[in-house]
């Protein structure tokens, strides 16, 4: 009776401590987006107060105005979320077909071709930067959508996800497909894909995080304010000697809205497409 009741508040404390720990740490990763979004609705005499004052007094919601007209951001948003959008379907069409063939059709040297293929994700992106810029400057794509758009369009981590999610798939389900007339591609778009959804929000949601964030390619490839993208448009808010961290912060907020809206929209697959993925080698 004595040792039931010490294993049972044993087992109470150990999931208290459990949830402190998890609680904690949840705090710890979400305070620096608190303090953002509260730092980008105070005055600049706030920002900098000691102590760090967390609420602040009065709310400046026109820093929000004064940060979209301090810069084209729609413009910027306009060129990001275009140049988010096609890399991301690009990549699940590209990544589809090249995963359904890794994973289900029978060539030779098919393995050895992956493997070639998935080595490519230890080279560093700074190695490819240079060559990939040549070649854009060669077929005279810089400061273009195309330059933005094409080198992202195929993904060997793309193509390693989903060929592990499409090896979890029954065969007989393909067979069965095949006895009724279905040609491969068929197979590919009514069977495989609608059974991937999990796996294909996960790459998507990847993509595009990866696709609107990111910074360095946009600012190698392009000259032109017309085809600046969200984070090049951050770098307005900073200089050498002043930054507006009112508006910096503001802005960040904006930048930062596409990013959860398509988490939220798309958890329920990415939460189960990452859990899946990794089942069968």
């Amino acid at each position: 009776m004595i040792k039931n009741r010490s294993t049972k508040y044993f087992n109470i404390s150990k999931k208290v401590l459990m949830h402190i720990v998890i609680y904690g740490l949840a705090i710890i990763t979400v305070a620096p987006f608190i303090w953002m979004l509260l730092t980008s609705v105070k005055g600049m005499e706030e920002i900098f107060t000691y102590p760090p004052k967390w609420i602040p007094s009065e709310i400046h919601l026109e820093n929000y105005k004064e940060a979209f007209q301090a810069a084209p951001f729609g413009r910027y948003y306009l060129n990001s979320i275009v140049v988010s959008l096609t890399v991301t379907i690009g990549q699940l069409i590209t990544c589809s077909m090249a995963a359904y063939a890794f994973a289900r059709l029978e060539f030779w040297g098919r393995d050895v071709l992956f493997y070639l293929f998935l080595g490519t994700m230890m080279i560093p992106y700074q190695v490819t930067m240079i060559p990939s810029f040549m070649v854009l400057h060669w077929l005279g794509w810089i400061d273009s959508y195309k330059a933005l758009i094409v080198p992202g369009l195929a993904s060997a981590f793309g193509t390693f996800l989903l060929r592990q999610y499409f090896l979890t798939i029954p065969k007989e389900l393909e067979e069965a497909a095949y006895i009724d007339g279905c040609s491969k591609f068929k197979v590919l778009w009514k069977i495989i894909i609608p059974l991937s959804k999990p796996a294909l929000a996960s790459l998507a949601i990847f993509t595009f995080m990866a696709a609107f964030n990111n910074f360095i390619w946009p600012l190698i490839v392009t000259n032109s304010e017309a085809l600046r993208t969200v984070p090049l448009g951050l770098a307005i808010f900073r200089s050498r000697y002043l930054t507006d961290w009112d508006l910096l912060m503001a802005s960040s907020v904006m930048a930062t809205l596409p990013i959860l809206l398509v988490f939220f929209f798309a958890q329920k697959y990415f939460i189960k497409g990452i859990s899946l993925s990794g089942i069968k080698g």
